[in-house]
């Protein structure tokens, strides 16, 4: 069945949409006129108005208007309870988080309030509630509006709940079934449309194809500009390589590679790697995508502790190149599975059995039990119902999300040319927000 993690705070959307909000208001009107009011537990009543607080008393209040909301102004947080999702909010963070005009810039998006101003202990001196929004009162007078599908939208309870970036885990079966179009050249370059509709398919699956693309470096290149900036690296800007070893590394030989993550021995592995086949004369070469993420989430579904394992556990990757023209040796440090830590989303899968360092981070106790999980995370990414086989060729060129999507090949024979280059992620993504895709 096909698996679709969504992002944002998709439960509360589907509680908000307008046939819900009708319906809401309808009831929330018929017990009115039943009971003439909307109770509400001990009123609207104002903290510190005697001058100290009361610690004990936990003030609940409940919006007279159609929205289900009510709060609780409790001795160190507020507890919010918005359309069936109860959130606490620190008072530090709802003062620090004021977005009035003197305290955040609109036009730029940046707080003009001075944090460390704030104090530690502050609490609101007067709170309110209206159909939409939260008004809390400063003990300085300063009033505070939050917007309350804002506040849900920005809680903790909400964000630990959804994800942060849509996606569609894939095996074989599951890409192959959805048909996803490639990307025309001439429209890729000249329609944001078309650049959108590529962008939100690589943010589903990771991977995405132009075709039609002049079996060019120049045209690789301006291919690749029109996603992101290209991230130079000792490989240089954009690499143009046949397997002629002229760099220490096995994808610089006609041999076969395993499924693996790029740059892993970076502190920051490159975010996308960009391959066009310019020609290939013989036979074999094709190239396997596996989606780590995929992998990733059997293993948590079946075994969580060896999932939470590979994700705090750091292990180092190591590149070292000792030939007459090139010198380097780069180490990178970092979990097999990085997540998100408040809702286990995995965001990064830094796997490369190739350029994996000596294991000297891991506790003896923690070894046997690290090999373990990472067997079982192998075992998932070597399954062949989870292996796509593509044979890449002159003018199609492939985008990979290489924080997500392992890559490899098969052996081959006869000239084989192939140009390429990494992207920022950073850079992708903001291109992708820009069009007005969530990424």
């Amino acid at each position: 069945m096909l698996k679709i993690i969504y992002t944002g705070v998709s439960q509360l959307a589907q509680v908000l949409d307008s046939a819900s909000v009708h319906i809401i208001m309808s009831l929330t009107r018929m017990i009115n006129r039943l009971r003439g009011s909307v109770h509400w537990k001990q009123g609207f009543e104002c903290l510190g108005a005697s001058g100290t607080h009361a610690h004990s008393k936990r003030l609940q209040h409940t919006s007279t208007h159609a929205t289900s909301c009510n709060y609780q102004l409790l001795h160190d947080c507020l507890e919010l309870n918005y359309c069936g999702l109860v959130m606490h909010f620190d008072y530090v963070w709802l003062r620090d988080h004021c977005r009035s005009a003197s305290c955040y810039n609109s036009k730029t998006n940046q707080r003009n309030l001075d944090t460390a101003s704030i104090e530690l202990n502050i609490r609101p001196s007067k709170s309110r509630v209206d159909e939409d929004y939260l008004f809390l009162t400063w003990p300085d007078g300063h009033v505070t509006r939050y917007k309350l599908a804002w506040l849900a939208q920005n809680s903790y309870e909400g964000q630990k709940r959804s994800s942060v970036q849509p996606r569609i885990l894939w095996n074989e079966n599951i890409y192959t079934n959805a048909k996803v179009p490639s990307a025309s050249w001439d429209k890729f370059m000249s329609c944001d449309e078309e650049l959108k509709n590529f962008l939100n398919n690589f943010l589903l699956y990771g991977i995405a194809f132009v075709e039609g693309v002049p079996a060019t470096l120049e045209a690789t290149e301006r291919a690749s500009q029109r996603v992101s900036l290209i991230r130079e690296t000792m490989y240089g800007r954009m690499w143009n390589f046949t397997s002629d070893f002229s760099r220490g590394d096995t994808a610089y030989t006609k041999l076969a590679l395993d499924r693996h993550t790029d740059t892993s021995y970076f502190q920051e592995p490159c975010g996308i790697q960009v391959f066009h086949c310019l020609r290939h004369e013989g036979t074999g070469g094709r190239t396997l995508l596996v989606d780590g993420f995929h992998a990733a989430d059997r293993v948590f579904q079946q075994t969580p502790e060896n999932f939470e394992l590979l994700s705090r556990v750091p292990i180092k990757h190591e590149y070292i190149e000792n030939l007459s023209e090139h010198c380097n040796h780069m180490i990178g440090i970092g979990p097999v599975l990085n997540v998100y830590p408040w809702n286990n989303e995995v965001y990064m899968i830094r796997y490369n059995n190739y350029d994996r360092s000596v294991i000297n981070t891991v506790p003896h106790d923690v070894v046997q039990r690290w090999y373990a999980a990472h067997r079982q995370l192998t075992t998932e990414l070597r399954r062949p119902e989870n292996e796509l086989w593509v044979k890449l060729k002159p003018g199609k060129v492939l985008f990979i999300d290489n924080w997500r999507v392992l890559h490899g090949r098969e052996s081959f024979t006869g000239l084989r040319q192939l140009c390429g280059c990494y992207l920022t992620r950073d850079d992708v993504v903001n291109t992708a927000r820009s069009l007005g895709l969530q990424a």
